[in-house]
């Protein structure tokens, strides 16, 4: 795994309709509005903020986690508004022994349904194979959540199942996840 093409500056990632890069202080509007919705975090193991205090240090805490090679947070970006936040999209758990990863994404409740989410996973899983070199990409589902299922679904993930009552998500208590891959070996064919 080339952890410091991930690590040793922002990495900033292109398709022809989007961007993903940093997110600022200056798109706080936007990433309070993702926050304050209790829709976008119905099936995730995130609470919802809705002190724009508490939103606006999370921003920090976003620049902190990377500075820390926890997490990367990119903002995701219409390329023809590159500064209007439409969503979020993450990469964790960089595990170099079995060289994996773990993503996660959300958007704002007025950018769903418009293969946003499906373009935005593409993007990232084309960077994570190709420049970061991991082999196994995967995303945890919590089994109701049917529209992160299809963006999966459409990036050629393969759901390999089930782990019942397995995981302790904030605001949720104990569920059940299920959990997609895909391969390096699934991404080249």
């Amino acid at each position: 795994m080339n952890i410091e093409a991930v690590y040793e500056q922002f990495p900033s990632l292109k398709s022809d309709n989007f961007v993903l890069k940093k997110i600022e202080d200056h798109h706080f509007n936007e990433v309070f509005e993702i926050y304050n919705n209790d829709k976008v975090f119905e099936y995730c193991g995130i609470i919802p903020k809705h002190n724009k205090d508490t939103v606006r240090s999370m921003i920090g805490h976003f620049e902190r986690d990377y500075n820390k090679r926890s997490r990367v947070k990119w903002g995701i970006f219409a390329s023809p508004d590159p500064d209007r936040l439409l969503g979020i999209i993450e990469a964790v758990d960089f595990n170099q022994k079995v060289n994996a990863v773990t993503i996660g994404y959300f958007l704002s409740e007025a950018h769903w349904g418009k293969g946003i989410a499906s373009e935005a996973v593409k993007i990232l899983i084309d960077f994570l194979f190709r420049d970061v070199n991991v082999n196994r990409i995967q995303a945890e589902v919590m089994p109701q959540n049917e529209t992160s299922k299809k963006v999966l679904l459409k990036n050629s993930f393969i759901k390999e199942g089930t782990l019942r009552q397995a995981t302790l998500w904030a605001g949720k208590g104990i569920v059940d996840l299920e959990i997609y891959s895909i391969l390096k070996e699934d991404y080249v064919k």
